[in-house]
């Protein structure tokens, strides 16, 4: 197989996205300098900085053509795709509109992403981080229509023992700490097109291990997801990556497992989860990968914990359920809820502090009343064993009639 990683485009022109510096150097390199020099150098230094400011992503890319992610040529027995007129001529066409859109969001989350590890720090609040990434998609996207553009669903920002489905509300009090091991998955979509891409962002280096496991094994199922592929091949192989690590940590030496009841899967339309799931453990599933289609391929591993997850908590993330039977809904602000979740997310997942912005007040009786008639469902934290530690890698792949395409594939991850 040969594979090839897109290079970083337009580089020079992403300063935005760059931490703002702080305001030392000059005097700090001078300690004998007298008060008043020092008050001068910083009023002269602060007045002259520039502030980085996100823009519009169509600020970059005027023509609307978007950068393609990683190439990775088919194997074995889909060899023939990579020289097939026809199939050339098929992804021609598509390219055109779908995967001009996933290359859109994914640029979009590579600079969200980029914006997001230059800022976010020890101390802050979880909701500060949330508005920090959520702010960045928004106006890259530069949309007020959600279903247009921006959000794909609420940014997760689980943290240790929590492996996912976790967003603030408003009126979180947590705080953002050294120790913490948080998993960021940010959802961008285009014309319904989601990229679903994640990374577990550390500061302590002690977790290093964990998370180079971790990313390993999502590195391989997207090495072995392809065209007729097997799920239980992929599951297997993954698997078998992820628990090859050991971690040594505060002294003691974990095995990493496989959390295996989380799974990746396939993405469609106005639809995160789209019916498929790509398992990360051996298993029976023969269900194979179609031409076409979109998958988020994702792992999530632990250690001191049991390898798998439960529900547990406040509840933050939910999303309509695709056909429900509106008809059952009786109580008239569960049905002025419902017309403001169809008119603003339609089938793209959504979370609490998401219908506080549509300027809902008070709705938390009739949401859950939603949720009672199947309408909406919930999706509450996933969390492994207490005192655990789990890690998230996870990319978007278009599997294209000629290559796999790594379409959120950076020069980070």
């Amino acid at each position: 197989m040969n594979s090839s990683t897109v290079e970083p485009t337009l580089e020079e022109k992403v300063e935005n996205l760059k931490v703002e510096n702080t305001e030392e150097n000059e005097v700090e390199a001078n300690p004998e300098a007298s008060t008043e020099e020092k008050k001068k150098k910083k009023k002269k230094k602060k007045s002259g900085k520039k502030k980085k400011t996100v823009v519009p992503i169509t600020n970059f890319y005027p023509d609307e053509k978007y950068p393609e992610g990683q190439i990775i040529e088919y194997v074995d027995n889909n060899n023939y795709r990579t020289t097939d007129e026809e199939k050339r001529y098929l992804n021609r066409r598509l390219e055109e509109t779908k995967w001009n859109d996933f290359r859109k969001g994914a640029e979009i989350h590579r600079r969200a992403r980029r914006n997001a590890k230059n800022k976010i720090q020890p101390g802050m609040t979880m909701i500060e981080v949330a508005n920090i990434i959520e702010d960045a998609v928004r106006t890259f996207a530069n949309t007020p229509e959600t279903k247009v553009a921006g959000v794909g669903f609420p940014t997760g920002l689980s943290l240790n023992d929590c492996a996912a489905h976790y967003t603030p509300n408003a009126g979180d009090k947590i705080v953002l700490g050294y120790d913490d091991v948080m998993k960021v998955d940010i959802g961008v979509h285009v014309n319904g097109h989601i990229v679903d891409c994640a990374f577990t962002h550390t500061f302590n280096p002690k977790y290093d291990g964990l998370l180079e496991a971790v990313k390993a094994a999502t590195n391989t199922g997207i090495k072995e997801a392809g065209i007729d592929v097997r799920m239980c091949d992929i599951g297997e192989a993954i698997q078998e990556v992820m628990e090859s690590h050991e971690v040594e940590l505060d002294g003691k030496v974990y095995p990493v497992k496989c959390i295996k009841n989380l799974n990746g899967h396939n993405i469609g339309d106005f639809h995160i989860h789209d019916g498929k799931t790509v398992p990360i453990v051996k298993n029976d599933d023969e269900t194979k990968m179609e031409e076409g289609e979109v998958f988020a391929i994702e792992t999530f591993g632990s250690i001191n914990g049991w390898g798998f997850v439960l529900p547990e908590g406040e509840c933050s993330h939910y999303a309509k359920n695709s056909g429900a039977d509106e008809s059952g809904v009786r109580l008239n602000s569960a049905k002025e809820l419902l017309k403001t979740i169809n008119d603003s997310f339609g089938t793209l997942p959504f979370c609490r502090r998401y219908l506080d912005r549509t300027g809902q007040d008070k709705y938390l009786f009739a949401l859950n009343s939603l949720v009672r008639a199947g309408v909406v469902q919930d999706y509450p934290p996933l969390m492994e064993k207490k005192g655990s530690y789990t890690a998230q890698w996870e990319h978007t792949i278009l599997l294209r009639p000629d290559v796999k395409e790594v379409v959120s594939r950076g020069d980070d991850y």
